[in-house]
């Protein structure tokens, strides 16, 4: 696959029909509203927050912290975990840490959720955009390696772009609704171009590259545990390293840079208020208990669309790659590219039977802040985004006490 689709035909009739996909969805779904991602709080969530509540440590100090850390470390392999209070913090701090700052670019895919090029200009940097694979819905290293070869060079050890002559300093692939970019040859890339990977896991707790859990390839990576995410801690996220300076680096700047004293304040450098408080950590230990049952009812789930979508014309339901074990984060309904005018017309139809379906996110170098940034040929994610429709994905929806509806037609 070599990303370089040529704009596709649309001079033919449509092969999906709107009512079609929303009678699969009522196949696989009950017969009432199905919200898109609802957190599930089944486990220890209130005796921990109450916990929180009845010794009044609620803030960013308090045991559940600290546990939380452990415990998500113990859980992905990686060596540190650092609590913060959102994804979009983690990958900010991460950033700075491994070096990214003012002037230089970061290579970013176009098809990601907005936080992730926020992240990079909150560092100075400009974000530089990359296309997608129609396999994995996140980078092609392969089309990434021959697009630095046409327009950067290395300079003293620093992969420039001739065009802009700034420093191309990181990669951060980002994995697309839990499914896994093929991270091996995109580290072959890195090599070549002495770039850092900095790897975007917000919507990949519980996913795994080749038996590894994502977020553990690069020199660290960020989580988010926002509320509509695999396991939520409310709002919050985490950085992932196994390097032991850059956690202890992330771990002072997002405590506001305090020196540790028992009492006076001093502050060494610019830092940040990020840390986690203890009321968020104590849900997410909770969660995280739960995770095994939450990603097993998912991947049934996803099973489940699988099969209903298998005879309906005009589209493909998205399942991982064979090098991958996805979480399913999100459900992936995919448009055949002679059928992408139809989209909207299947959103409609689906969110007016009570199924909160919604399109991919806008890719962002048509936002205005990031218009004018660098980009090389983004074609394939032009198509993914014309094409994608995300399902309703709470675990739950598998459960057994919510059958499909057999009076469904």
């Amino acid at each position: 696959m070599n990303g370089q689709s040529k704009p596709e035909k649309t001079d033919v009739a449509a092969t999906v029909d709107a009512e079609e996909v929303t009678s699969a969805l009522q196949r696989c779904l009950p017969d009432e509203e199905a919200a898109l991602h609802e957190p599930t709080f089944e486990g220890s969530e209130w005796a921990y927050v109450k916990e929180c509540l009845d010794t009044g440590w609620v803030s960013t100090a308090g045991g559940y912290v600290d546990r939380f850390e452990e415990e998500l470390s113990d859980y992905t392999g990686a060596k540190q975990a650092v609590a913060v209070n959102s994804g979009t913090s983690a990958l900010h701090v991460a950033l700075r840490v491994v070096g990214v700052g003012q002037g230089d670019e970061v290579l970013v895919p176009a098809l990601t959720f907005v936080a992730t090029a926020n992240a990079i200009a909150y560092r100075g940097a400009t974000p530089h955009f990359v296309d997608s694979e129609v396999c994995t819905l996140g980078v092609n290293p392969g089309k990434l390696g021959a697009y630095l070869n046409d327009t950067a060079e290395m300079r003293e050890g620093t992969c420039v772009n001739v065009e802009t002559g700034r420093p191309i300093r990181a990669v951060v692939p980002m994995h697309a609704y839990g499914h896994p970019v093929d991270l091996d040859p995109l580290e072959k890339v890195c090599d070549t171009y002495n770039l850092m990977l900095v790897e975007d896991a917000a919507e990949s707790l519980g996913s795994l590259y080749k038996g590894e859990h994502t977020g553990t390839a690069g020199r660290c990576a960020a989580i988010s545990f926002n509320g509509n995410k695999t396991i939520t801690t409310g709002g919050g996220g985490a950085l992932l390293t196994d390097d032991e300076a850059l956690a202890g680096e992330a771990r002072h700047l997002t405590q506001v840079a305090k020196q540790d004293h028992p009492w006076a304040y001093h502050h060494d450098r610019t830092g940040y208020n990020y840390r986690m408080p203890n009321l968020n950590a104590a849900l997410g230990c909770a969660q995280l208990e739960q995770l095994p049952s939450f990603l097993k009812r998912k991947r049934a789930l996803a099973e489940r669309y699988q099969d209903a979508f298998a005879g309906v014309g005009g589209v493909t339901f998205f399942t991982e790659p064979g090098f991958a074990r996805s979480n399913y984060w999100l459900n992936v309904l995919l448009l055949k590219a002679e059928d992408e005018s139809q989209r909207d017309a299947v959103l409609e139809h689906t969110r007016e039977a009570g199924f909160e379906t919604r399109p991919t996110w806008r890719l962002l170098n048509a936002l205005p802040m990031y218009e004018d940034c660098p980009q090389m040929d983004l074609s394939v994610a032009k198509s993914l985004e014309r094409r994608l429709i995300n399902l309703p994905s709470t675990p739950h929806l598998a459960d057994p006490e919510w059958q499909p509806n057999a009076s469904a037609s």
